[in-house]
Formats: C-alpha cells, structure tokens, sequence
C-alpha cells in the first residue's frame, strides 16, 4: 500500500473556535456546518484547545437550568489536544485512533498553526480507496 498522507484527506475548512466566543454561539455554528468538534484557536490561527459536542452539552443544560448563556468556550475546551501534521500517515493516525479517543485530529503545521482537521471517517475513506485500488490491480 502507497504512503498515505494526512494532507490527502484531511478537512482543509473545518469549524473553528476562539477562546471568546460565547458556547451558544459555537453551537450553532457545529449545528450549521454537521461537524461533531473542531480546534480552538488564537489570533494567530495557533491550535490552544478543542471543543466537541458533548463539551457543549453539559453547558447548555447547565445554561438551560439557571436560563443564562455565559459560558465562553475557553471554560469548557479541552487543552489537551491530540493533533497530527499534514505530512504524517494515514495508516499511522489509523492506529493512533484506535488507542486514542478523539474522533478528530487538528491537523497542524511545524509552528502549530491550524491547517485543517481529519476525522474517523476521513481516515476510513483513505484506507477503503486504497484497499479497492489495491483490488482492482
């Protein structure tokens, strides 16, 4: 099988977060676009956090309780954030993923720069187009 690379497959547009916005207003902007998370970024589009739907779910039905949205994403993103360089391997990411829990990777360049996003079903896609290609040989 071919080297597969992440830059390939990955989502060069995908939803993004600052710091300030408020959680009502990423959630609509997850709702708008049908991803399930996406990077958290500074000024300087520098990865500094992730935030996914079931981040936002807690704080909507907190927020729904007390009736008042005040959360900004940077009190419920993760910090911890698992990413992965355009230039890395799909077959690689595959097996991060099946240890790791993210179900989407930032996808970064060597000074942490946000460049897009590859998801579980990116990644599937790559190995299936490479699995029929190698069928069809």
């Amino acid at each position: 099988m071919e080297s597969l690379k992440v830059s390939d497959y990955m989502n060069k547009h995908p939803v993004k977060f600052t710091e300030e916005m408020s959680v009502a207003e990423a959630v609509e902007k997850l709702l708008d676009t049908h991803q399930t998370g996406g990077p958290v970024v500074n000024q300087s589009n520098q990865l500094v956090g992730f935030l996914s739907e079931q981040d936002c779910l807690g704080q909507m039905i907190e927020s729904s309780y007390y009736r008042e949205q005040v959360a900004r994403v940077k009190n419920i993103m993760r910090q911890d954030v698992l990413s992965i360089k355009p230039y890395s391997s799909v077959i690689e990411l595959a097996q991060m993923m099946v240890k790791e829990k993210p179900k989407i990777y930032p996808v970064v360049d060597d000074d942490g720069r946000l460049v897009g996003s590859v998801s579980r079903a990116n990644v599937l896609r790559a190995i299936d187009v490479q699995l029929r290609d190698g069928y069809k040989n």
